[in-house]
């Protein structure tokens, strides 16, 4: 499964779409803009809730929590003790720890289990301008879960890099 992300609207308060790759809206990221952590909300076409993400307001290191129906499911945040200054651990309520690594801010980046693939963000296949792609490579995998967590990474990488500058 591929989807479809316009790089050039992300951002806290400003909302978009998420298209299969046949052009079909599936997916609705809500910025939540006026609050006092960064909050999205990630709907499907009808509008509802799917997963909800938000900004852990105290913690030592730069903390996004994603949760669905209102239960915590993952909290994402970078490594601490990672020589690749853009690796990411994602650790999921059940135990289970995912791994994001690659060039997040250039949009190229991996998300793994145990060494095992799950989804590839990538600009490498598209030809449209401000466009990055999430292919899901398992077919048991949660598409919902592994946009959350893309959109997630590239929101505290690009925070980081603001912070720095």
């Amino acid at each position: 499964m591929r989807f479809l992300v316009r790089d050039r609207l992300l951002g806290i308060g400003d909302d978009y779409w998420i298209e299969d790759e046949h052009g079909r809206k599936v997916f609705l990221v809500d910025g939540k803009a006026m609050r006092l952590r960064d909050t999205f909300e990630l709907k499907d076409a009808q509008g509802r809730v799917l997963i909800d993400i938000h900004q852990k307001m105290f913690a030592l290191r730069d903390t996004m929590v994603i949760e669905r129906d209102g239960e915590g499911l993952a909290t994402i945040r970078r490594k601490r003790l990672s020589l690749l200054r853009h690796h990411y651990r994602v650790s999921l309520v059940d135990g289970t720890d995912l791994d994001v690594s690659g060039r997040i801010l250039d949009h190229e980046f991996a998300i793994e289990y145990d060494g095992e693939l799950l989804a590839v963000i990538s600009r490498r296949w598209l030809t449209v301008r401000d466009t990055y792609g999430v292919d899901i490579v398992r077919d048991d995998a949660d598409p919902a879960l592994l946009i959350a967590v893309a959109v997630c990474v590239i929101h505290l990488a690009q925070k980081e890099r603001d912070d720095d500058d």
